[in-house]
């Protein structure tokens, strides 16, 4: 079952949210509008636009990734 949350990341939390994605053991997808790049990419994250709120898609499970898209989280 894929799993889909919205975040809202700056420049300054990019490295953070490339760890968290890593410790992933399952595919991390970043979007915005109808460009998607691997979570796990630095500079393909880095190529997103971080003013708007960025669609993360995964279809597994690890807490501390929930924790940090939790706080990361917009309100929908």
């Amino acid at each position: 079952m894929e799993m889909k949350k919205i975040i809202k990341l700056t420049p300054y939390q990019v490295k953070d949210f490339v760890n968290a994605a890593t410790k992933c053991d399952f595919d991390v997808d970043v979007s915005y509008n109808r460009f998607t790049v691997d979570a796990k990419s630095i500079l393909g994250v880095f190529g997103l636009n971080f003013d708007r709120p960025l669609t993360v898609r995964y279809s597994g499970y690890n807490q501390d990734f929930e924790s940090y898209l939790s706080e990361h989280a917009v309100a929908c």
